[in-house]
């Protein structure tokens, strides 16, 4: 008889699970990833964390995703107007059940972030 195994984590997942757990090197690695290609791709910060937030959508990131770059988006000043007003217009191309999917996407982000900043509170 085969014992079925386990699967394997997916990268989000284990991301999300390095996160979860007070792993601050992933997410400090994950952070330096995206200051490095901000600074290679020419755009000015706003606009940088703007097409990311499409992206995200386009390519229906994780939770953790959402935290690295909403967090860093809102400390170049994109505003919540701003970032809604992506949604709107990527919303024909990437489709309404994408966008409804990133909105539950990023509420489980606010989630994972207060989560994270308990934990921190209790170390």
């Amino acid at each position: 008889m085969t014992v079925p195994q386990p699967r394997s984590e997916s990268p989000s997942q284990s991301t999300m699970s390095g996160v979860a757990q007070g792993d601050a090197p992933v997410l400090e690695r994950l952070i330096a990833m995206n200051l490095d290609s901000m600074e290679n791709s020419q755009l000015d910060p706003k606009t940088y964390f703007l097409a990311r937030i499409a992206a995200l959508v386009a390519m229906d990131a994780a939770p953790v995703s959402y935290v690295i770059n909403l967090g860093l988006a809102a400390e170049v000043g994109v505003t919540l107007e701003e970032a809604q007003g992506v949604l709107i217009a990527i919303a024909p191309v990437v489709g309404s059940a994408r966008v409804a999917s990133a909105a539950g996407n990023v509420l489980r982000a606010f989630g994972l972030e207060e989560m994270l900043q308990e934990a921190q509170q209790t170390v």
